[in-house]
């Protein structure tokens, strides 16, 4: 089936993807569930319990359709999968490996975590969870040396986040990713090899 998920990990196709305004880009509001065949199934005797006000609104489901096309001519989901395992990754790796503070980077495309830690072998969080004030301060610094180099961080609690835009190029990429390596320095002075 054409534009079907896999999931590697596990061998098999999902049972349900959701998906939102990364569908159409944000230009008009939209949100949807993709079901398997398998579930799809347990509603052809009755009714699927889903939907709002506005499912399957036509302008909305249009700017979806012409997005999805949009990516599909211009390669975008090619794109995003070629930096994640040409740029993102191993860069995060080769960072990793020179950041104490760095605990485990997970992703996939253009989609990436970066876990920030104290300490690699205890894996404790770099701040508590839902840290504020000084708790949060080792997060708050290292997001203050990003934005001081030009690269507006997106962190939750102990991780940051890499999630360029999936046309981004090669080398804005590698520019912000050069950025966060810089910045970790702040973050490796919290732990307890740092």
């Amino acid at each position: 089936m054409r534009g079907v998920v896999r999931d590697p990990a596990l061998g098999r196709h999902p049972d349900l993807i959701t998906f939102a305004k990364g569908v159409n880009s944000g230009y008009v509001p939209i949100g949807g569930v993709i079901i398997s065949n398998a579930i799809a199934a347990t509603f052809r005797d009755r009714v699927y319990p889903g939907g709002l006000t506005y499912s399957g609104h036509p302008l909305a489901c249009a700017s979806a359709v012409a997005s999805i096309q949009i990516f599909e001519e211009e390669g975008v989901v090619e794109h995003a999968r070629m930096l994640g395992a040409e740029v993102i990754g191993p860069e995060l790796a080769r960072i990793a490996a020179r950041h104490p503070s760095v605990g485990e980077v997970r992703g996939l495309g253009a989609m990436w975590a970066v876990e920030l830690v104290r300490d690699r072998e205890t894996r404790e969080p770099l701040v508590p969870y839902n840290a504020s004030g000084a708790a949060a301060a080792p997060m708050a610094q290292f997001a203050a040396a990003c934005k001081e180099r030009g690269l507006w961080p997106f962190v939750h609690f102990n991780r940051t986040h890499v999630v360029p835009p999936c046309t981004t190029s090669v080398e804005e990429v590698r520019e912000g990713l050069a950025i966060l390596d810089e910045a970790l320095t702040v973050a490796d002075r919290h732990t307890t090899s740092g």
